[in-house]
């Protein structure tokens, strides 16, 4: 049956189609037959115990420039809708963390995908670390002697800020960088919350595969290979991507962590791995879908509406 669909997420007229999943998953959900409706997190508010949004119906089109129609805007209690896709990218702020909170209260009415609950308590790169044996060795701090003791154990580090994403302000120190103290003063100016540091992988410059898991199970990947001047292989940051395989190993990564990535309500996510060390597991607004499909992939927009449909009629 058609399902009112509510979607969150940032201004759609800014997406750029070609590569955008939550783009993906609206052409899907438009295929089933579902109604949608658009609005930013912003359009949010609470009064009592019941959470409103001013919502604009939303018709989309796969064309670049005339994408998304939009109707007239009213005010609507979200607890009218079956599904709301959280589909607002980060940065996982103050703003963001409060938006999980107000989708958390429309339980059990309305299926949130990802669970909000789960979202808040799942940052990408501290969730990973339940999984540490799988990962290259990880710090997460902003102590200075710890910083420092870490990297005279490995010959070159990777920093990033804790919240960061996008690939934004990851720098790769070697053990001797004369550039080390300007970095920590740069970073301590910056950013309140700790930083990861993390050994450097140089299996980066063949590429860091995003794999995609739907209900714990993996569904595709894509290699993103980063240009020759840069260890970022964010496609957003020039990466390239690629059509991949899943090694077996890849694939006993995701079999590890699939289960609790289901238990918590985590319907959609994306892992990163290099080389076979898991770095990260994106949970906020996992992306890949388009790429994946592009470069004769599977449909994973399709399984993603499958399991959203099938955990919609089981809270009837």
């Amino acid at each position: 049956m058609p399902l009112k669909v509510a979607v969150q997420m940032d201004p759609i007229e800014r997406i750029n189609i070609a590569g955008d999943s939550t783009f993906a998953l609206l052409l899907e959900a438009r295929a089933r037959g579902h109604a949608l409706h658009y609005y930013t997190p912003d359009r949010m508010s609470q009064l009592g115990r019941d959470i409103f949004a001013t919502l604009q119906p939303l018709e989309v089109q796969d064309v670049a420039g005339g994408h998304a129609t939009l109707g007239d805007p009213a005010r609507r209690n979200l607890k009218e809708f079956d599904v709301v896709l959280l589909r607002q990218d980060p940065p996982f702020d103050l703003a963001y963390i409060t938006s999980t909170h107000f989708l958390e209260r429309l339980a059990p009415d309305t299926l949130v995908v990802n669970d909000p609950a789960a979202v808040r308590n799942a940052p990408e790169k501290l969730l990973v670390m339940d999984f540490s044996d799988l990962m290259p060795p990880t710090l997460i701090t902003r102590d200075r002697a710890e910083i420092e003791a870490f990297r005279e154990r490995h010959d070159s580090v990777v920093m990033k800020p804790l919240y960061g994403h996008g690939g934004a302000a990851v720098f790769r120190v070697t053990r001797k960088d004369f550039n080390f103290g300007s970095l920590f003063d740069m970073f301590s100016v910056t950013f309140r919350e700790p930083w990861v540091v993390q050994e450097f992988l140089p299996a980066v410059m063949q590429g860091d595969k995003r794999i995609i898991l739907v209900e714990g199970r993996a569904l595709g990947a894509v290699n993103r290979v980063p240009q020759a001047d840069d260890i970022r292989s964010n496609m957003v940051r020039g990466g390239r991507a690629e059509m991949t395989p899943l090694t077996d190993a890849e694939l006993a990564i995701c079999e590890r962590i699939g289960p609790e990535l289901k238990r918590r309500g985590l319907l959609f996510v994306g892992i990163d791995v290099i080389g076979d060390r898991i770095t990260e597991i994106n949970v906020t607004s996992p992306t890949g879908l388009r790429a994946i499909r592009r470069l004769g992939g599977p449909d994973i927009a399709a399984a993603i509406w499958d399991a959203i449909e099938a955990r919609r009629a089981a809270l009837k």
